[in-house]
């Protein structure tokens, strides 16, 4: 027969503080905004080499596709800070040719927090952070329409007031969450929250579809954009031609199963 140990209230009172902490630790998050650290786990997109650039991405090659491997985006200085950053430049582009020269990760996802920061060259600048390579949230200086500035593009209005203009750079960061499927069938659209500069600007937003036709992404061409399928997709970027910036870009894969994509980071 053996007696029942029991810990002095001490022990249990340093235990319960060390459970504590390690609550906290692992609720830790990064932050939001222009100079957001990668998050524990993160994966680097965009780090201003060539090395990462050519390691982690590729040409999307769609119906539009133009331009040839290796990707002619460029590496050049940040105009602002110490270092380079990444352009979107290829003359497979010149004129707006979306689809023609847009760059996608090699990896795809499904549920993941994301950062990406821009900054737009030149007045009219345009281009665009493709979730899944599907759902667009637009860059566009001077647009402040449903299909401008940091709008789910065609589905939320944009929140033009938080973009800090030329030649300065600007900050996404995302939650987002895949379309839920069931024996095939979509039974969930995708949704999104997202800070632009550090201010939430959508919460859950869910997205109805893929716009742009079949030169936009994956679906944009099932059922007029409305044909969602189960299958993961890269980030994409696009090049229309215009001189915007990357820098800082990084992803960590979640898994957010039934739960809404809203989040506070601070």
């Amino acid at each position: 027969m053996s007696s029942k140990f029991t810990f002095p209230p001490s022990v249990l009172r340093i235990a319960a503080a060390a459970l504590a902490v390690q609550a906290v630790v692992a609720t830790v998050t990064a932050g939001v905004g222009v100079g957001a650290k990668p998050a524990r786990g993160a994966d680097v997109l965009i780090d201003g080499t060539r090395k990462t650039l050519d390691s982690k991405w590729t040409y999307w090659q769609g119906p539009r596709f133009s331009s040839s491997l290796p990707i002619k985006w460029k590496i050049v200085e940040d105009p602002v800070d110490k270092g380079t950053v990444v352009m979107t430049d290829d003359p497979a582009a010149a004129g707006g040719k979306y689809g023609a020269a847009d760059i996608v990760t090699k990896k795809a996802y499904r549920d993941f927090r994301l950062h990406v920061e821009f900054l737009v060259n030149n007045p009219g600048g345009n281009s665009g952070v493709y979730l899944q390579n599907r759902y667009e949230i637009q860059i566009m200086d001077g647009d402040k329409t449903p299909h401008g500035m940091g709008a789910v593009i065609n589905e939320t209005p944009s929140p033009y007031a938080q973009y800090k203009g030329i030649g300065k750079w600007n900050a996404y960061d995302i939650n987002f969450r895949a379309a839920r499927f069931k024996n095939g069938q979509k039974v969930e659209p995708a949704q999104v929250t997202m800070y632009f500069n550090g201010v939430k600007v959508h919460v859950n937003q869910r997205i109805s579809q893929v716009w742009g036709g079949p030169n936009s992404g994956i679906d944009g061409g099932n059922d007029g954009g409305k044909g969602i399928t189960d299958v993961p997709g890269g980030l994409k970027l696009q090049c229309e031609g215009h001189d915007v910036r990357y820098r800082n870009v990084w992803i960590k894969e979640i898994d957010l199963g039934d739960k809404p994509t809203d989040f506070n980071e601070k």
